[in-house]
């Protein structure tokens, strides 16, 4: 995989040359092309854009169907609510998601960039707007040499007001996942939202707005980690996009009915509609390089050119190395095997644990003032607090029970009301004839049980029950 080369500012003397360790960014302006692989993208980004602006838009009962409460510590996604104490579930999610990207970068490369990354489906829609307002290719740039002017002024306002009005509604939305989204439009159109709100609505305005209007390209190339170390899950079965040199080579211009073989050319007719098109600006014909995100304009560029020329398509394609060798490309390999192994085996687990999760929680704290207190009629005396939470969605009736000990006595509310979503705190005594004690710590157990007959879940926890041993 190639880097760019540093470009020498100057040479110093004879034998030192000085470099510029940071180069000043390079305006990209690419050129609006379509294709097969462009009216997918397009698709998938329907997809994902509508999925992401209307998600907090729907209910569930009388709740967002997608709402992530902190106050309250739910988390409810669709009839599901999860607690903090199932953040090992997220743990897992984030593991799934990191081997389901290791084996798709070991068979696909950098479908994920190209295709459904959030910068790279922003950035686009940014891209079109920028279109739309200033022109095609070769209007933006002759605007950019244009000294300011009304004409100039106005596309440019209209540009850059769209961005932040987008960039406003995205803002927007990410905040909706975690504000109740109705109360939060006219909240904020009311100028009475929650101070916080306004903040980080205005923060992800101005970071959309920076990355997707501004930085794009150099987003991916110097601030993603995954543009770093994509390549080491690479090899050469891998499909990546490339340049068939030895089809294409020697480049030049030439009319249709050229006879190639006597002018000594390759397919390709160097009109750098490759280069156009790229978002990253790099030229796909120097190889495979670290700021190539996949997107396949490139391919479709010079797919529209080889029909033109009554070429065969491909000369850009997706491809592997061991194919453009001539050798034979295998999806099978130890490699991605292995990555496809660990994937269905972490999903498995993440299944089992998902579903056999019991909406039901239970602690118990010992008071840790006094080890054991003698009641007036001499029974030995331990007080706890026991906390129940219901994680479920409706209200629910549990019955406590303590075992472990024989003549085991409880003094307390053993019948405990729980509304959905509330940790209740009950204080207990827990009494036993010193008779019984053996030893100075014993083990009891705790059980709450819920007693309506449609909600079968029970939870036991155990502890410790300290006295005096019995001689």
């Amino acid at each position: 995989m190639s880097d760019s080369p540093q470009i020498p500012l100057k040479n110093i003397d004879d034998d030192l040359i000085e470099y510029d360790l940071y180069q000043k960014r390079t305006k990209i302006y690419t050129r609006r092309i379509k294709g097969f692989f462009q009216s997918l993208r397009t698709k998938i980004i329907w997809v994902l854009m509508l999925g992401y602006f209307l998600t907090p838009w729907i209910n569930l009962g009388d709740r967002q169907a997608v709402f992530f409460d902190l106050p309250s510590r739910q988390f409810h996604i669709f009839s599901v609510t999860y607690w903090p104490q199932d953040f090992v579930l997220l743990a897992w999610l984030l593991i799934i998601s990191a081997f389901a990207l290791f084996l798709m970068t070991t068979l696909f490369g950098r479908v994920w960039c190209g295709y459904t990354c959030p910068q790279t489906v922003w950035t686009l829609i940014f891209m079109w707007i920028e279109e739309k307002t200033e022109g095609n290719r070769n209007q933006r740039i002759q605007l950019d040499k244009q000294p300011m002017n009304k004409a100039k002024f106005w596309r440019k306002f209209a540009k850059h007001t769209l961005w932040v009005l987008f960039a406003a509604l995205t803002g927007f939305t990410f905040v909706s996942y975690f504000t109740p989204v109705r109360e939060l439009a006219f909240d904020f159109i009311m100028l009475e939202a929650h101070p916080w709100a306004y903040f980080w609505i205005a923060f992800f305005t101005g970071a959309t707005y920076l990355f997707a209007g501004w930085m794009r390209e150099q987003v991916c190339a110097y601030m993603c980690p995954y543009a770093r170390f994509q390549s080491v899950m690479f090899d050469d079965n891998t499909l990546i996009i490339s340049y068939d040199a030895a089809r294409g080579e020697n480049r030049g211009k030439r009319n249709r009915k050229a006879d190639l073989q006597a002018l000594n050319l390759g397919d390709c007719i160097d009109c750098n509609q490759c280069v156009h098109v790229c978002p990253a600006g790099i030229d796909i014909r120097d190889g495979l390089q670290a700021q190539c995100i996949g997107c396949a304009l490139c391919i479709d560029a010079c797919d529209s050119i080889m029909e033109k020329m009554n070429y065969e398509k491909g000369l850009i394609r997706y491809t592997t190395e061991n194919q453009l060798e001539g050798k034979k490309s295998s999806i099978l390999r130890p490699k991605a095997i292995g990555y496809a192994i660990a994937l269905v085996a972490m999903i498995g687990v993440f299944a089992f644990v998902a579903t056999d999760r019991e909406p039901l929680g239970l602690d118990v704290l010992k008071d840790r003032n006094r080890l054991y207190n003698v009641t007036p009629s001499g029974m030995i005396e331990n007080i706890y607090t026991i906390k129940v939470m219901n994680m479920d969605q409706a209200d629910h009736v549990f019955d406590l029970e303590v075992t472990g000990l024989d003549n085991i006595k409880v003094i307390g509310r053993k019948k405990i009301t729980v509304y959905s979503g509330e940790v209740r705190s009950i204080p207990l005594s827990v009494q036993v004839p010193p008779h019984i004690l053996e030893q100075q710590k014993n083990t009891i157990a705790f059980t709450v049980k819920s007693l309506d007959p449609n909600y079968e879940a029970s939870k036991t926890t155990e502890s410790r029950f300290l006295g005096p041993v019995n001689k």
